[in-house]
């Protein structure tokens, strides 16, 4: 099985419930296992910023699908809780990417392993170094690329009375 980590964000409506159901769905996805969930956080948008704050997190699976057919479940998600794409970087009921596919490296029209700009977003680095402080990305450890980008507006996100996700 390959070893995959996933960044999971949402800025509209109910965001911890959006995340909890994308896990939720995630854990169904065929021939896949959940190992480790990050801790959420709350962080300020990314490229287009007139929109409200992002919980994200990300999540570790085992999987035997192939990085496309991955692609292909994760967008099934997005399209299961309603995510509508009118412009880049725009608000989002939920988004998930593949950050990382094993060692593998792709970089075709619909999809970049690892994910093109991981290093550049605290957002995506921050939960991943939950789950694997050791990770390597580009050459660089997930330590190197917090010190070069820095933690500014991202926060760890606490909700009152929230059981953990799954």
């Amino acid at each position: 099985m390959a070893k995959v980590y996933l960044g999971l964000g949402t800025n509209l409506g109910d965001r911890l419930n959006y995340l909890k159901e994308a896990i939720q769905l995630i854990k169904n996805f065929k021939d896949t296992k959940l190992i480790k969930v990050s801790k959420i956080y709350e962080t300020e948008p990314w490229g287009y910023t007139l929109q409200d704050s992002f919980l994200n997190l990300c999540i570790e699976i085992q999987t035997d699908l192939s990085p496309f057919e991955l692609l292909e479940e994760c967008q099934k998600v997005e399209r299961i809780l309603k995510r509508e794409r009118h412009f880049r970087w725009g608000p989002r009921t939920i988004d998930v990417d593949i950050l990382i596919y094993d060692d593998v490296f792709i970089d075709d029209d619909k999809l970049i392993i690892p994910h093109p700009r991981i290093q550049e977003r605290a957002f995506v680095l921050v939960p991943l170094k939950d789950l694997n402080e050791n990770l390597v990305i580009k050459g660089k450890t997930i330590t190197e690329w917090i010190d070069i980008v820095g933690l500014d507006g991202i926060k760890e996100f606490k909700a009152c009375n929230c059981k953990p996700l799954p």
